[in-house]
């Protein structure tokens, strides 16, 4: 062997052992994943990338690892990359490869759920809109067009993960892929072709070679190697088709979603630890808590329909990045507990010893992993005093008890010794904000239409997702009708709807999100000789769940009718001529931008004389505040509508009331999304986040579009503070 073949020899072996040493290997058994050859326990958490900004993402992160997490679990969300067919968007909050390239650098692991599916309460479940519209496409079934889009996005996914070699098998973060989301109860109503798509989606996504394991969870079927998972508030009930499969949980529910109209949820740190305690001590070696951190639902994005902008989730890290105590805190500490354990938890079978009538042990020893075990409470009122191992311990109600040893309690979750943290919104260090106006003029919209029709249309067969809004006008000719007012009704399928008769506002009405549908009845001035009826439908949040959800109808469907003419008695407007007009005046002169809001005149003027009008725009400049504590902008003096800051969309507000149960809580007792609520009587959600990054030092610009009337005067920037 020459000199030049040894050197080459050299190289080659350098480059093998640099690549054995780097890429990694992830498998599983019945125990759990195994990465590199070890069993694991993992505790993750959901971190959505979109529902923050770059600028907050290493600090999140950071947060997680601290907290304890090992992984990071994210949706992967195909609208907001694919807008429209075939072109992409994966920059600034849609930037995926650098989101998990920032959790690598943590030294973390990533669970890439890229579904294309999501639910996630994300506009339209996070499939595009225009997938609605490809002729014969039915969403999440055996459907050509469906699946050929769906495949065609899963690829891009994997590919642009394999091009920067995150995935475990190439000495990346990624460890777990998911494919699908919650489909079980769906395929139901699909029949033979839901099962059929499901098997098509598994087997599509284990051909894409990643090199680390698939799951499905909520799929009770999932064929192999996919591996089927559990999401809920407990998951300790769980367990996998086959034997061979680990037991995981895919979302451990940290609290819950807010719609508008609806108080605030939450969940005691008490009782979700206690509910993470039983899945391990259970057997199960993966839990992510979803979510983690929620978020904000920037823009239009919030799925629904009334899904509020704020997606705090009562997680651990609050919407502004701000850790939640004792929350935080606590699992925290039971992370820890946990990994004192993990040795014999991964290495031994446990044991069940009853302790008493709610009191039981679970034991994992063997000679390779040493002993550890759990000892658990049931009862939901009294604590009790077991004996294990000849030795004594407290247990309070609904709870248990970790000894990494199976001597030494080092953790009970219902023993909290952390201080609940008190969030303040402070006002911020800047003069009140001076407002100008700019006010909808609908008096053209009919002769501006580019669409007239004898018919009602669907509304997001119009808009196409265009716009939150749409107009329905027609006019109407009457005689004089004795003075009276008749009564206009006009069913909406949802979501809200604002009534013009000649120009000038005569109400709203709205549905719920149990009860979208709704009527608008009222009596209206007419005046004789022809009326014109403007009518403004108002979409808050497309569906995102459910069979066949995209078939669900937004808009007023009708009838439309006036009631109470003198002569005729009623009239249906359902199928006279109707004309429409996509969006507002102001997002067509694009005055959300800072660019845009020269194109209109605005009127000066004190807003505490002025008469709020309905469709009207405000905007102000303002300087950016002092300090680095996270901002918000209190829309309590406001009705409805949408805010942006230096033309970037903070997202819908609503001040509507909450109503719920706010009783005193107990953290005893199975948690269900009803329990532990507060806020009742006050707006569900009277802040908006603001992201710093947002802002520049001096010469911001605020925009924001007021449907009904408010006083614009009272808004204000606030910082979010923990004492």
């Amino acid at each position: 062997m020459t000199a030049k073949e040894w050197v080459l020899l050299r190289l080659v072996l350098i480059l093998v052992t640099f690549q054995h040493i780097h890429c990694g290997s992830v498998s599983y058994d019945g125990k759990s994943l195994i990465i590199n050859g070890q069993r694991r326990i993992l505790v993750s958490g959901s971190i959505h990338y979109p529902r923050s900004t770059p600028e907050m993402w290493e600090d999140l992160i950071e947060k997680a690892k601290d907290g304890g997490l090992d992984a990071i679990d994210t949706y992967v969300f195909w609208n907001i990359h694919e807008p429209t067919p075939g072109n992409y968007d994966f920059e600034g909050r849609n930037d995926l490869v650098r989101f998990v390239k920032l959790i690598q650098n943590a030294g973390m692991f990533v669970h890439l759920r890229i579904g294309p599916f999501i639910c996630g309460e994300w506009k339209f479940g996070g499939i595009p809109v225009w997938l609605k519209y490809v002729s014969g496409s039915t969403f999440r079934s055996n459907n050509e067009p469906f699946k050929r889009a769906m495949q065609g996005f899963v690829q891009k996914i994997v590919q642009m993960m394999k091009d920067e070699n995150l995935f475990q098998s190439q000495g990346g973060p990624i460890i777990l892929s998911q494919i699908e989301n919650e489909y079980g109860l769906a395929s139901k109503a699909y029949g033979a072709a839901g099962h059929d798509y499901m098997t098509w989606a598994a087997t599509m996504a284990v051909n894409l070679n990643t090199g680390v394991p698939w799951v499905m969870c909520k799929e009770d079927d999932a064929p192999d190697p996919v591996i089927n998972t559990c999401n809920g508030f407990y998951c300790d009930y769980f367990t996998p088709n086959k034997p061979y499969k680990p037991i995981m949980w895919t979302e451990a529910w940290s609290g819950w979603f807010e719609e508008f109209g609806s108080a605030i949820h939450h969940r005691p740190v008490e009782d979700l630890a206690f509910a993470v305690a039983r899945f391990i001590q259970k057997g199960g070696s993966f839990v992510n808590y979803y979510m983690y951190h929620g978020g904000t639902n920037f823009g239009r994005t919030a799925g629904g329909p009334f899904l509020t902008t704020s997606y705090d989730y009562d997680a651990p890290i609050d919407e502004y990045g701000l850790t939640r105590q004792p929350k935080y805190d606590h699992l925290k500490e039971f992370h820890k507990a946990i990994k004192l354990s993990e040795r014999a938890l991964v290495n031994a079978n446990q044991t069940v010893i009853q302790l008493g009538s709610y009191q039981e042990a679970h034991i994992f020893s063997s000679t390779s992993g040493g002993c550890a075990a759990f000892l658990s409470n049931f009862h939901l009122n009294s604590s009790a005093t077991v004996t294990f191992n000849n030795m004594h311990y407290q247990l309070p109600p609904w709870s248990a008890s970790i000894l990494p040893d199976c001597k030494n309690a080092v953790f009970n979750t219902a023993m909290v010794g952390v201080k609940t943290s008190e969030v303040q919104m402070l006002p911020a260090d800047m003069p009140t904000l001076s407002w100008e106006t700019f006010t909808e003029d609908i008096s053209n919209l009919d002769t501006d239409s580019k669409l007239t029709v004898n018919r009602l249309l669907e509304q997001l067969d119009v808009t196409r997702d265009s716009s939150d809004y749409l107009w329905y006008i027609t006019s109407v000719e009457i005689s004089s009708n004795g003075g009276q007012q008749p009564v206009l009704a006009v069913n909406s399928a949802g979501h809200a709807l604002h009534v013009f008769i000649n120009g000038k506002y005569s109400g709203s009405a709205h549905g719920t999100k149990e009860h979208p549908q709704f009527t608008f009845t009222a009596r209206v001035s007419l005046q004789p000789g022809v009326n014109k009826i403007s009518l403004l439908s108002v979409a808050i949040g497309l569906w995102n769940d459910g069979p066949h959800y995209e078939t669900s109808k937004t808009g007023i469907v009708g009838p439309v009718g006036l009631h109470g003419l003198d002569n005729v008695g009623s009239l249906d407007l359902s199928t006279q001529k109707w004309s429409y007009q996509v969006g507002l005046q102001g997002e067509a002169m694009n005055l959300v931008s800072p660019t845009g809001t020269s194109s209109v005149h605005w009127v000066e003027g004190s807003l505490q004389v002025a008469q709020p009008q309905p469709l009207t725009w405000y905007k102000s400049y303002f300087n950016s505040p002092g300090g680095n504590e996270p901002l918000g902008l209190d829309m309590g003096s406001m009705v409805k509508g949408e805010v942006w800051i230096n033309g970037q969309s903070i997202g819908r507000y609503w001040t509507i009331t909450a109503a719920g149960d706010c009783e005193p809580c107990r953290y005893e007792g199975a948690y269900r999304s009803p329990k532990c609520q507060s806020g009742c009587g006050q707006p569900t959600q009277r802040w908006y986040h603001v992201p710093r990054s947002w802002l520049k030092p001096t010469g911001n610009v605020v925009v924001v579009f007021e449907e009904i009337g408010g006083d614009a005067s009272r808004i204000s920037f606030v910082k979010r503070t923990l004492a």
